[in-house]
């Protein structure tokens, strides 16, 4: 069992740039798969990055590789997510999921865990 729990969203300009901290609780995080998805207003849920236990990262779009980091630190249970030159289009409530699998997945119906959300707001 994982809680997970968002932090970091923020009102910022556009160009700014913006860290996410997901803490989870448990023993057992690092074993997990951990990723970041996004829900825009009106738009559906994003797959954004993700992080194996091994280190292996995955990214959704060009735009997201472009400008994203997603990162870990099993030490602290923690991941993390830099974006960087934000854009109004990346405002959206973002979301930080857990998988028992080692595989990273795309699909959001295949993350067990899910944080509350955290909102990013990028003002022109």
């Amino acid at each position: 069992q994982v809680q997970l729990v968002e932090s970091g969203g923020r009102l910022v300009q556009a160009g700014g740039s913006v860290r996410l901290s997901c803490a989870a609780s448990g023993r057992t995080f690092a074993s997990y798969t951990t990723g970041w998805f996004r829900q825009g207003p009106g738009k559906e849920r994003e797959f954004l990055a993700a992080i194996t236990s091994g280190g292996s990262t995955a990214y959704g779009t060009a735009s997201v590789k472009d400008r994203f980091t997603v990162s870990r630190d099993n030490a602290k249970n923690t991941l993390y997510l830099q974006i960087n030159t934000l854009r109004p289009e990346d405002t959206a409530v973002y979301y930080c999921a857990a998988r028992s699998a080692p595989s990273i997945s795309l699909r959001g119906d295949t993350w067990e865990y899910w944080g509350q959300g955290s909102q990013v707001t990028v003002s022109s």
